[in-house]
Formats: structure tokens, sequence, C-alpha cells
């Protein structure tokens, strides 16, 4: 049988020991884009190397949802482009985060915190100059 906890014995901490913190959310949001990442990128893959194997009817179809039509996207390749697309730059942005923290820098809570902002800042902002380059210009 157990005995009863000890009062002064320290108590693990959990979720609620914490002030939740920006940091703590781009460490996790690193982990759910790799993941999304490897999974959409592996469905839309053989998605794409069926639509091959199946024929020109097949591959048309595949390519109506991904590609620019007459100057229009389909709504589902918008969805899929543009949340790939910033899953990428958040995946990598975060990356590069956890990089130089490996190096030993940016421990402290002021640059840690700035680094975490930093990388939604960046996502966004290359997220939106890739799909302008798509969009509008060459």
């Amino acid at each position: 049988m157990a005995s009863p906890r000890n009062p002064a014995r320290p108590i693990s901490p959990h979720l609620t020991a914490w002030k939740w913190g920006v940091h703590m959310t781009v460490s996790i949001l690193h982990r759910v884009t790799g993941d999304g990442l490897a999974t959409v990128g592996t469905i839309l893959l053989v998605w794409w190397l069926a639509a091959l194997a199946g024929g020109k009817e097949a591959y048309a179809a595949f390519a109506d949802i991904f590609t620019l039509a007459d100057g229009k996207l389909n709504i589902i390749g918008y969805v899929f482009g543009i949340g790939l697309t910033l899953s990428l730059f958040q995946h990598m942005s975060s990356g590069i985060r956890h990089f130089v923290m490996d190096a030993g820098a940016g421990f402290e809570l002021k640059t840690n915190r700035a680094g975490s902002w930093l990388t939604f800042f960046a996502s966004i902002t290359f997220t939106a100059l890739f799909w302008a380059y798509l969009l509008v210009g060459k």
C-alpha cells in the first residue's frame, strides 16, 4: 500500500505550475508543424504520384486544384498552399531559434521571448512575400 504524500516533499511541476509563455507556444508549434508538414506532404506526394499513374484525367483533376488556371486558384489549393507555406516558414524559423539556443545563446528571458515573437513575425512575413511573388509578380 502506498504511503500518504509527505507535505515536505516538493510536488512535480505540471501545466498548472507554469505561467504560459510565447516560448512554450513556439516549441509546441515547432513539433506540430514538423508533423503536419511530414503528414500532409506525404499525402500530397502520394496523391500526385497516383494522379500521374492514373492518366490524363486524374492528373488534370489534381492539377486543377493546385495550379493557377486562368489566373484563378481553387480555394482548396489556397488553403493547402498557404497553410503548408506558413507551416514551413514557422518550422524553419523556430528551427533556427532552436539552433541558436543549442549553441548556448538566447536563454535570457527577454531574448528568449523576443526570439519567440520573431519566429511568428518571420513566418507570417515570409509567407506573405512568397505568395505575393507567386500571385502578383515575376
